[in-house]
């Protein structure tokens, strides 16, 4: 299990506890999954949480579901009638989230789905109020591009690791997911037709509102 600095454990002793089917999800993640790093854990899925219940979608895409924690604290924000779509290629995964969500509070507001976004969101005919990207970094200009189409007018997108463990500043770090996150980054910061903030949140969170 990732072990928590001394200030995350300061933030979560000051923050809304976890609640206890996420807390049994995390660790169940840390013990039966490899890289568990990847799972968003209490500090990013309460602000995740808080950021659903201020934004207020109806619809939400999540790109990269892993073990479920994410789309859970997000669908867990949703006002009455939402619903979150969630994507994942890993299909070794998908009876562990599976039986997760299924097993949460919130399991009528998630469609787990396994197969590539950027080859199933076209195919949905919808629009999107918020989308979370978070699967592969190799891609992220991609899940962008695709985003953009499918985000409705003053809707937000989430991207996570946008800091990449802080390689993005390391001159002499050239592997693709550090030159691609690298890429996205850039991407969003010359584009006119929405505004940004990068939170140095845990890998790097970034917020985006579309303005165009």
């Amino acid at each position: 299990m990732r072990i928590a600095t001394p200030i995350e454990e300061y933030i979560m002793e000051h923050i809304t506890p976890e609640d206890a089917h996420l807390y049994n999800l995390y660790r169940a993640t840390n013990v039966e999954t490899v890289n568990p790093q990847m799972a968003s854990g209490h500090i990013q899925g309460q602000l995740l949480k808080m950021l659903v219940q201020m934004i207020k979608p109806m619809k939400i895409l999540e790109i990269g579901t892993f073990t479920g924690y994410s789309a859970i604290c997000m669908a867990l924000g949703l006002p009455e009638g939402g619903l979150l779509y969630t994507f994942d290629v890993d299909d070794e995964l998908e009876d562990f989230a599976r039986r997760w969500i299924e097993a949460s509070p919130v399991s009528d507001k998630i469609v787990y789905k396994i197969g590539s976004a950027l080859d199933e969101v076209p195919k949905m005919g919808q629009m999107f109020d918020l989308i979370f990207i978070d699967g592969d970094k190799r891609e992220y200009v991609d899940y962008y591009n695709m985003a953009m189409q499918y985000l409705n007018r003053g809707g937000w997108i989430l991207a996570d690791n946008t800091l990449w463990d802080g390689h993005v500043i390391e001159p002499d770090r050239h592997d693709a997911h550090t030159e691609s996150v690298r890429r996205f980054n850039k991407l969003i910061k010359e584009d006119s037709r929405v505004e940004k903030v990068i939170l140095p949140l845990r890998d790097g969170l970034t917020i985006i509102r579309r303005v165009d």
